[in-house]
């Protein structure tokens, strides 16, 4: 798929451009990243100093975000060109580990949204030689109750039979450390949004991953060298319409087709 038919279906979807996520939205989720609001800050480590207007004029930068600073309310951008950069550059990231037999681990705060987006990647990425970090029992994860569970290749958190969307970083933690309690290898590669994302790099892993306009904390992460590539989007529209995207990563990462469910 060459660019221009993927801009054409992240806009008509939109995935980029005018995107469902509110300015008023955008701006708060950027103060209470600052204030090191739980929920919000992803378990990114900040390792420069960052005030509203550096972390504004970064989303604008990395996102598309509008950069009229009087523009408060409204419908806000993710840019589609910077949303297919990063694409190409996650896709590579993926390719590469994967041609070379290495281990990449993909988890999602986003079941409803990103989940399929992940399943077929990781599918295609395994196909190829990657080795996907799998496991048939469940960790359990005490702090926030449940578990988390692998779901065709994919890690997400279980909570009451359902899987929640979380910002969180716990469940990445409690995985990573669970994996080291069990002598199992570290990761290549981590393939992975929202706190899952922000936790792995906190913790040195080679990460990309997605985050929608309202989520400042891995392009922040990004900024500072922790998080390799991040692809902004809107994380949460219906799974279908990521179909041309996963298309392209597929393509641009040289791996076999997988369909998205």
């Amino acid at each position: 798929m060459d660019r221009t038919t993927l801009a054409q279906a992240l806009e008509t979807g939109r995935i980029t451009g005018e995107v469902a996520t509110p300015r008023d939205n955008n701006l708060d989720h950027m103060r209470r990243f600052l204030t090191g609001e739980r929920q919000f800050d992803f378990g990114v480590t900040l390792t420069e100093d960052w005030d509203f207007d550096s972390v504004f004029a970064l989303m604008v930068e990395r996102a598309g975000l509008r950069p009229e600073k009087d523009f408060t309310h409204g419908v806000d951008t993710i840019s589609t060109e910077r949303c297919i950069d990063a694409l190409e550059r996650l896709a590579a990231a993926i390719g590469d580990v994967a041609r070379t037999g290495g281990r990449i681990l993909f988890a999602t705060g986003h079941p409803a949204g990103l989940l399929p987006v992940h399943m077929a990647i990781a599918e295609a990425a395994e196909e190829r030689g990657a080795v996907i970090v799998r496991q048939s029992s469940s960790v359990p994860l005490p702090e926030l109750g449940g578990d988390l569970r692998e779901i065709d290749r994919v890690w997400v958190w279980q909570l009451h039979g359902g899987t929640p969307h979380t910002h969180l970083a716990e469940p990445m933690q409690t995985l990573l450390d669970d994996l080291a309690r069990r002598g199992e290898p570290l990761p290549d590669l981590i393939v992975a949004d929202h706190g899952w994302a922000g936790a792995a790099s906190a913790r040195g892993l080679r990460t990309v991953g997605y985050a929608d306009c309202n989520d400042p904390a891995l392009f922040v992460a990004e900024a500072q060298g922790a998080i390799e590539t991040v692809v902004p989007l809107d994380d949460d529209v219906d799974p279908y319409l990521y179909g041309p995207l996963v298309e392209f990563v597929l393509d641009r990462a040289g791996l076999e087709r997988a369909e998205l469910d």
